[in-house]
């Protein structure tokens, strides 16, 4: 048996486990083939089950219609054809097993883990075993980060970085010659920069201004944007990762005012978010600068308690942050406990957002910042905004 199915045993009984059962049909759980890092030679059409037991060799069920569908991996395969075999071979394959993990989430609180379907989930509970979710083993293989990749994640910063100042100043300069600049525009200028300085990217950016901003998930369009104008109050939340394999996304948001003079309520509204950002990157900091283990949702409640104490709480709509990886959202913990309650730990070598908003009517406040967590630290690996740009 190699080494990486020798660090799944170990990560599985770090978890207290007697096991980790994979499951797939029709390739509906991607988790499962990066985990075990195989491709299948073509699209299961039946169903495989394949077990990393805590102790001792892998093992697998596969139907006789396609039995070399996980001959790439370790192990004895054992054969099924009528669902009467698949139900023996299933409480064979997990003989002397009691609690096993599998991609499932209790109530689908963490959607990114929860592949396997509800009729699998009765059909393994009623052999006789407990099914515990692997949503900490799965950020274990998934969301850790290689130096290479932390180093791709800080390149791709400072482009993005760049890019945002000058996104800013095209604003403003088209303010200042009396060129009209829609939200289009400037988001068109941030993905010619984009393609520009080596970065792709999945979608957006989002620029809007005033109660657009109050969209977290607002995207302009060609024939239907906002020009932008003096007295404006502007968003920008943009991402990208550098143009190569593996590299690792970058992802934030600043906001700015069309004006020298920034009005006292949007000053004050951006206070409480800065605030509620800092404490979050605090609270993460010290638990793993002291060492402690820390859940996404406590790291979500210490931004959330700041904004409730302003009285804003209303306005706060999303979880304050999500994991980041080669994809924008990626399968590490997320800083929740408003949307879901996300009990994931925050591991070493994982990265994620921290963007606490507020979204009134009128206009929408984000910062968001990345933190990198390594061993012994955690960092915010970019710029921080710690007031409001004026756009002049």
């Amino acid at each position: 048996m190699n080494i990486h199915f020798r660090k799944i045993q170990d990560a599985v009984r770090s978890e207290l486990l007697d096991g980790w059962l994979f499951f797939d049909h029709h390739e509906r759980d991607p988790l499962s083939y990066r985990v075990l890092q195989f491709k299948p030679p073509r699209i299961p059409t039946r169903r495989w089950y394949y077990f990393v037991p805590a102790e001792g060799n892998p093992k697998a069920l596969v139907h006789r219609v396609e039995p070399g569908i996980l001959d790439d991996l370790p192990g004895e395969k054992v054969k099924y054809s009528s669902w009467h075999e698949q139900r023996a071979g299933l409480q064979s394959l997990i003989a002397g097993a009691r609690t096993i993990a599998m991609q499932y989430s209790p109530e689908c609180a963490i959607p990114y883990v929860s592949m396997v379907d509800g009729g699998t989930v009765e059909l393994i509970r009623s052999v006789g075993v407990e099914i515990r979710s692997s949503a900490n083993l799965v950020q274990y293989f998934e969301a850790r980060c290689t130096q290479g990749q932390l180093e791709s994640h800080l390149e791709a910063g400072r482009r993005v970085d760049a890019i945002r100042r000058n996104a800013f100043s095209y604003i403003g300069e088209g303010l200042h010659s009396g060129r009209r600049v829609t939200e289009w525009d400037v988001r068109k200028f941030i993905l010619d920069s984009f393609a520009s300085d080596g970065l792709v990217t999945d979608s957006g950016p989002i620029v809007g201004i005033n109660g657009n901003a109050s969209d977290p998930h607002y995207e302009p369009v060609e024939n239907a944007s906002h020009a932008i104008r003096p007295g404006d109050w502007v968003l920008i939340d943009l991402w990208a990762r550098l143009n190569e394999p593996d590299s690792v996304y970058y992802d934030i948001t600043w906001t700015g005012y069309c004006g020298e003079s920034i009005p006292s309520r949007m000053v004050e509204v951006f206070e409480v978010v800065r605030k509620a950002r800092d404490q979050a990157i605090a609270r993460v900091q010290d638990a793993v600068a002291r060492r402690e283990t820390i859940h996404g949702f406590e790291v979500d409640d210490a931004a959330r308690e700041v904004i409730i104490a302003a009285g804003l709480g209303e306005y706060f709509v999303h979880r304050t942050g999500h994991s980041i990886g080669r994809e924008i959202h990626g399968t590490g913990a997320n800083m929740d406990n408003f949307e879901t309650h996300d009990d994931r730990r925050i591991i070493p070598w994982t990265c994620f957002s921290i963007e606490p908003g507020i979204y009134l009517p009128e206009f929408g406040v984000r910062s968001e910042v990345n933190v990198f967590v390594v061993d012994d630290r955690a960092f915010v690996t970019g710029e921080v905004q710690e007031s409001p740009v004026a756009i002049a």
